[in-house]
């Protein structure tokens, strides 16, 4: 049906368990280095604070998987590599 009508489907089943592995680590990080030790006290608390702490994740955080880099500092060497 989705086919029939031009749909493009994001995902053909291919990795789709490996990026949730991503996914879950990421949300694990957020919820035990920011979440149960700030909790909100309304949504713009909330979406301040997680601003604040996803651009700490991606900017200062050094990441083990990254060997220690920040997911910034990966980037810039990928985008400066092509």
């Amino acid at each position: 049906m989705l086919k029939a009508n031009d749909i493009r489907i994001s995902m053909d089943g291919k990795g789709r368990a490996i990026d949730n592995v991503f996914i879950e680590r990421l949300w694990r990080s957020v919820k035990t280095e920011y979440v149960h030790i700030n909790p909100a006290n309304g949504g713009i608390e909330l979406y301040k604070g997680m601003k604040k702490y996803m651009e700490f994740y991606n900017e200062e955080r050094p990441h083990q998987s990254l060997e220690y880099r920040t997911p910034k500092q990966d980037f810039e060497a990928m985008k400066q590599a092509a």
